[in-house]
């Protein structure tokens, strides 16, 4: 059985269209997103971290020179209208819900797509919280401003900003 770039297994009887499904939690498949999400970021050159175990409210550091920004992975494959929906919430096991003392950058890998969005932490935890996004529209949607997070489509250079640079996004 051979074994792709992805590292998922592409032998005989396997589906390498829906791979994402053979994780057996949804704990499975984020710890598989953030090291999808570190690898990219490896390969644009910014210095990557992982805090150690579950305590923080990011899941990976990112540094670029003097920087450091505090990153939330999350992921989707929930085909919802014409894209895919993505939940900005924590674990249902934390008490506490996300702020901008502890976030700075949202990153949300579409699954399907192969696609990444990078979003300011303050677009979605700032005046009024949104929990969800609508990313990726693979038909045009009915509704543009359902899809206001576009311009964050691939947004690696997002990465290279301070936290000060981020906090302003959307003012």
């Amino acid at each position: 059985m051979a074994i792709g770039m992805d590292g998922m297994s592409k032998g005989k009887g396997s589906n390498p269209k829906n791979y994402w499904e053979r994780f057996t939690s949804f704990k499975q498949r984020g710890e598989w997103v953030e090291l999808q999400f570190m690898a990219q970021a490896a390969k644009r050159r910014f210095a990557v971290s992982k805090p150690w175990g579950d305590m923080q409210a990011y899941d990976v550091g990112i540094e670029h020179r003097s920087s450091f920004l505090r990153v939330q992975v999350k992921s989707t494959t929930a085909r919802s209208g014409a894209g895919y929906r993505c939940m900005f919430l924590p674990n249902h096991l934390k008490k506490r819900d996300y702020s901008l003392d502890q976030i700075d950058l949202f990153a949300a890998y579409v699954i399907p797509e192969d696609l990444w969005y990078l979003i300011p932490a303050v677009l979605l935890l700032g005046r009024r919280r949104r929990t969800m996004a609508m990313l990726c529209p693979v038909v045009p949607p009915a509704k543009k401003a359902s899809y206001r997070y576009e311009s964050y489509r691939e947004a690696w250079k997002l990465l290279t900003k301070t936290r000060a640079d981020l906090a302003q996004c959307g003012r």
